[in-house]
């Protein structure tokens, strides 16, 4: 049986390759039409069927990937103006001899304590967090060292070292904000699956956020969900009824999406393998 997987925010989805007529880059250019589903996004013409699209992120996430990122550029965006702040702040304390009360431990900033826990899927974003750490930790490393100077009379060297600092490693640190905020902005180009009943017309638009794998599965390996989400999932209808098992990969488990249930009504599903065909 084959599947072609697809990453929609940090969740790996599975289409049978014979439900999907074709994918195509989302281009923001849908037609509107009042909706109360929040997940109905717009309408986009295939071959000239008008065709209902619809964002797998709020279906699966309860978050559209797009704000997800938006979010995250926000939080960047507001972290690196602290650290604009905070060396402004070390330069007056070093030329005007006032107190300095800005974070010293790289690891006790607002940005260090995210930097330590935040996890990515985003391989590219996950290289440039982690080169954060070497002048994100040489920066506030330079409070003490520079304070201590000054206080024993060598303000000219302090501001010197200061002056060099900012120009080499500040910058550097600037830099890889920006290339994390772009990197989360700009590398978002989400795709649209157009889905399938019949392998001639399409049913559904879907938006996801990557192509990935394909994949040959046999039957037997297909594992249900019915046992797994009988206890403790707390799923709405939508989400339930078009989850038909779960693929073991590498690391992780992909899940299968049957998008001919998304809008099913709720019923008594079971959700056993030999329901793929």
């Amino acid at each position: 049986m084959d599947f072609i997987n697809f990453k929609v925010g940090s969740k790996t989805i599975s289409l049978k390759i014979l439900d999907i007529l074709v994918t195509e880059r989302f281009e923001d250019d849908l037609t509107e039409l009042p909706n109360k589903n929040k997940s109905f996004i717009g309408i986009k013409d295939y071959m000239g069927t008008p065709t209902p699209v619809f964002d797998l992120g709020l279906i699966l996430n309860g978050e559209s990937t797009y704000t997800t990122n938006a979010e995250l550029a926000e939080l960047l965006q507001a972290r690196e103006k602290e650290h604009i702040e905070w060396l402004q702040a070390l330069e007056n304390s070093l030329i005007n001899n006032i107190p300095f009360d800005g974070a010293r431990d790289p690891h006790k900033c607002t940005f260090g304590q995210w930097h330590d826990k935040f996890k990515t899927d985003d391989e590219d974003l996950q290289i440039i967090l982690d080169r954060f750490s070497e002048p994100h930790n040489k920066i506030h490393q330079l409070a003490d060292e520079l304070l201590s100077k000054v206080q024993q009379g060598h303000k000219e060297e302090a501001l010197k070292i200061f002056e060099e600092e900012k120009r080499t490693t500040y910058t550097f640190l600037l830099r890889l904000f920006e290339s994390a905020k772009e990197q989360v902005m700009l590398d978002y180009k989400p795709i649209i699956i157009f889905t399938t009943t019949d392998g001639v017309h399409p049913h559904i638009g879907l938006l996801v956020d990557k192509v990935g794998q394909s994949v040959n599965v046999n039957k037997e390996d297909i594992k249900p969900l019915e046992k797994l989400t009988s206890v403790g999932f707390d799923i709405d209808p939508q989400t339930r009824n078009m989850m038909r098992g779960l693929i073991k990969m590498e690391q992780i488990h992909s899940v299968i999406i049957d998008p001919s249930a998304i809008f099913l009504e709720e019923k008594e599903t079971k959700l056993e393998p030999e329901e793929i065909n």
